[in-house]
């Protein structure tokens, strides 16, 4: 295979998982911008979705899961299964993403 299956699933309809390699896990921390703070705070008083906050975040689950998917490439799988997100508070306006999962070698 020469792309990796990403799942959130443990299986893979039509496929077996041959030998299980291990956890692999990609992370990133991200601080806030004092730019995006202003306007997300002007947000706040009139509502609505801080598109701010979501872009970064969005641009943060996007480098996570890359760094993810390379670590499962160096190790030779063809998918990661059990796909989970996590996130905490690093310090006082940075936050840490963590994507993680199983990555696996399949056979049809």
């Amino acid at each position: 295979m020469s792309h990796i299956i990403v799942s959130t699933s443990d299986e893979l309809p039509g496929y077996t998982v041959e030998k299980t390699l291990g956890l692999v896990r990609g992370n990133t921390i991200r601080a806030r911008h004092i730019g995006r703070d202003i306007l997300a705070g002007l947000r706040g008083i009139v509502g609505g979705e801080v598109h701010e906050y979501t872009k970064l975040l969005a641009e943060s689950r996007e480098q996570a899961l890359d760094r993810m998917i390379e670590e499962a490439r160096s190790m030779g799988a063809d998918a990661i299964v059990g796909l989970r997100f996590s996130t905490s508070l690093m310090a006082q306006g940075a936050a840490e993403l963590l994507a993680y999962g199983t990555a696996v070698k399949l056979a049809k």
